[in-house]
């Protein structure tokens, strides 16, 4: 189940920015090869480059070109042992009665039926070779409410999706999984941050009264898509700085402060 050199084969779409990137550098420094897929051709190389993987160009949404990159990566790399799926589209915050029913089929679109495109086109092969592990990142919207109805619909479909398909799959030796970070230090996030476009710094709600780095995703993905976590199947993993406990005590004057 591995690579002529001897590394277990990842499939990472999305691999090449934000968490899917550091998901791809983190399983290479733990001995995995990951081929890299993503929308943008260029970054999908670059990651590759620096870490000895397979790069391929790759819309999640395009049923066809998926099956085709599941088939080419087992071709050229080998079996895939671990499938995890990171891309993903955030939406425009706007007031609902305003979100244009396009931008909500784009995201689920990219979002969710890009997560069950590419669980299928993986999963057959797995299934075939009884064993795999797939990580679907999901969201810390997929659970709250906030004003990105359509995003976080889409993540928790994710959720339910990734929870279906370890049943479905359980018996032929197939786990499935998600992770749901909480505010994560991204490019995109980033961006935001430096704008001014948050009302608040995202930290200010945190337990730990701060943000996540995407490393801190990426070892739970690792964790999960390893023989580690050989018995967790059907699970989500949120990684939240504490987000979850955390954001509701803002009423009471705060987490406490040492």
């Amino acid at each position: 189940m591995s690579d002529e050199q001897g590394r277990p084969v990842a499939a990472v779409i999305g691999g090449g920015n934000g968490i899917g990137e550091a998901v791809c550098r983190l399983m290479h420094a733990r001995g995995w090869r990951a081929a890299v897929a993503d929308i943008d051709g260029a970054a999908a190389r670059r990651v590759a480059g620096d870490t000895g993987g397979l790069a391929l160009e790759l819309d999640i949404a395009d049923e066809a070109a998926v099956e085709r990159a599941a088939g080419r990566i087992e071709r050229e790399a080998g079996p895939v042992v671990a499938l995890v799926v990171a891309a993903a589209a955030f939406q425009d915050i706007v007031p609902a009665e305003e979100l244009p029913i396009e931008e909500w089929e784009r995201i689920l679109r990219i979002n969710l039926t890009g997560t069950l495109i590419a669980n299928k086109a993986f999963g057959r092969h797995m299934v075939r070779h009884g064993r795999g592990s797939i990580v679907n990142i999901a969201s810390i919207a997929a659970f709250s409410s906030m004003p990105a109805e359509a995003y976080g619909a889409s993540k928790a479909g994710v959720v339910h999706l990734t929870r279906s398909l370890a049943g479905e799959w359980g018996r032929a030796g197939v786990r499935v999984n998600a992770v749901s970070p909480g505010s994560t230090l991204v490019p995109r996030v980033e961006e935001r941050l430096d704008s001014g476009r948050y009302a608040a710094h995202p930290g200010e709600f945190t337990a730990l009264g701060r943000m996540v780095e995407p490393n801190e995703v990426a070892e739970a993905v690792e964790f999960l898509a390893s023989d580690r976590s050989s018995a967790i199947t059907g699970q989500n993993i949120v990684v939240d700085a504490g987000w979850e406990v955390a954001s509701t005590w803002a009423q009471f004057g705060g987490v406490r402060e040492f």
